[in-house]
């Protein structure tokens, strides 16, 4: 990046205009077309778009040196604690064995805590089973701790057993909710780790174009999030989850959907967040169909819909929002149902699996679809097979956008890593590395993609106009027209914040 005047665009800078710059969008009205101009910028705004040259440039001077002008990247879905944790856990997402994971994590390092920990398998396609047995062998006396790629099951040797106080399962294994509460004490670093460890993780989202997440950590949040307000946070934008064991603490404290933590606004409380159902890779989301060899499995629901209509009844008389995990069809059923009953707005997270006559539901009860676009790519396998007697529709995204649902894009880290980019190429084409696409039919247009990487979704406007909140970015490509390869590689030269430069390049 390069200045014209003495003010250098330099991180932490509040930028007055970018220079140099072309614009993109599907819904654009500028007269400009491919020419350069100018974007300038005042109080954390656009205050005009002109050709280049053709407005002094003053101040700190950011030049886009013919790239591209966006709106800022939001993700909607992250663990923040957990995704930035996973950077001192033992990566297990090549493992093609149970065999090989145990291997793994007999010769990982063990932390400062006296803990091995992994992350990352995927057990449902492995020809081998993983037994306590197999990881004590190779794991001894240190407690070890194996993290699914999808967090609702865990893997642990004798040891770990014993250093939680939970009695020894057999096949040591633990599913759904005490396995949440394994990834809760896991989680529970040093603050002053785990907070260095999340600003670092959000620092790089900001270099991939990242100016909001919504954060699902399972904790108290807003007192995690106030702490490092205080010790002087502000790369990023968040929405924090609130969770059903903290519902009664939030609604005496009045936490409202919206709410601000602090003077700029920067940190807002999000939605109530409930978990109904379990997830593909552990084979508990609650489907209609039984699971491949197991006729009496259809995965299960982890809130009865009774106890889910009391919830969501509370929060919404709280003015709390809803955001509802929901994987298999069943659960997608039931929380569309909740949302209709009790009147609640919000989401439903990940509706991976969809009934063909809930698709228009979304749209019709204002029911946000909050995805991950890359889940499909990672667990097209797994779908193919376990969940090949199933009659509902796989990861429906151009289902549920040409039924007027407004589509929410996020990544669910560390489930897949934290990249827009990604998503967006996941969601246009359906596919990675080469593959054939897969299911190319629920692939979406590359507007939809890039309004649902935006703050609020796929029926937002994507062009820039002045007026705009300066929460912009400086890319390398159109995103419009990029093929699958190079939208993954896209190149992030600025993030602004309200035009304060959060990453430069």
């Amino acid at each position: 990046m390069s200045g014209r005047s003495s003010a250098r665009a330099e991180r932490g800078a509040v930028a007055d205009v970018i220079v140099n710059a072309r614009l993109t969008g599907g819904d654009r009205l500028d007269p400009f077309g491919d020419d350069v101009v100018d974007v300038h910028l005042a109080g954390g705004r656009i205050t005009d778009i002109a050709p280049a040259r053709a407005l002094p440039r003053t101040g700190v001077v950011v030049d886009a040196a013919g790239g591209w002008v966006l709106p800022g990247l939001w993700d909607h879905h992250v663990h923040t604690v957990q995704w930035a944790l996973v950077a001192q856990r033992e990566p297990l997402g090549e493992s093609a064995s149970a065999a090989q994971a145990a291997g793994l994590m007999g010769r990982a390092p063990v932390l400062s805590d006296g803990r091995r920990i992994g992350t990352g398998f995927r057990d449902a396609l492995w020809a081998d089973a993983p037994t306590l047995a197999m990881l004590d062998e190779v794991t001894g006396d240190v407690p070890t701790y194996l993290i699914n790629a999808d967090v609702h099951s865990v893997w642990l040797n004798s040891a770990a057993f014993r250093r939680e106080g939970m009695p020894v399962e057999a096949s040591g294994f633990l599913r759904e909710e005490p396995a949440f509460e394994i990834s809760r004490r896991l989680n529970a670093a040093d603050p002053a780790v785990g907070d260095r460890l999340v600003g670092d993780t959000l620092q790089a989202a900001a270099a991939r174009g990242i100016v909001g997440v919504v954060d699902f950590d399972m904790a108290w949040n807003a007192e995690a999030w106030a702490r490092r307000l205080d010790a002087g946070f502000d790369t990023t934008r968040i929405r924090f989850g609130i969770y059903p064991a903290q519902l009664e603490r939030a609604l005496a404290a009045g936490l409202q959907t919206g709410d601000a933590l602090d003077a700029a606004g920067l940190v807002r409380v999000g939605a109530f967040k409930l978990i109904t159902d379990g997830s593909l890779g552990t084979r508990t989301a609650a489907t209609s169909h039984p699971y491949p060899g197991d006729p009496h499995n259809h995965g299960l629901l982890t809130i009865a819909p009774d106890e889910l209509l009391e919830l969501m009844t509370a929060a919404t008389g709280g003015g709390l929002a809803c955001a509802v995990h929901a994987i298999g069809d069943v659960a997608n059923s039931h929380a569309l149902d909740a949302f209709a009953a009790t009147g609640a707005t919000g989401t439903i997270e990940h509706a991976q699996l969809v009934a063909h006559a809930d698709i228009p539901r979304f749209a019709r009860l204002g029911v946000s679809a909050s995805v991950q676009p890359e889940h499909a790519i990672d667990d097209r396998d797994l779908t193919d097979s376990i969940w090949a007697t199933q009659t509902a529709i796989p990861y429906p995204l151009r289902a549920l956008a040409d039924a007027g649902a407004t589509l929410l894009f996020g990544s669910d880290a560390p489930v897949a890593p934290l990249d827009p980019w990604a998503a967006m190429a996941a969601a246009i084409h359906r596919t990675r590395d080469g593959r054939p696409a897969w299911h190319p039919e629920q692939g979406v247009d590359a507007a939809t993609a890039l309004a649902a990487s935006t703050a609020e979704g796929s029926h937002a406007r994507t062009s820039l106009m002045p007026g705009d909140t300066a929460d912009l970015i400086v890319v390398d490509r159109d995103p419009l027209t990029a093929d699958e390869p190079a939208l993954r590689a896209t190149g992030v030269a600025a993030t602004l914040l309200e035009g304060r430069l959060t990453h430069v390049a």
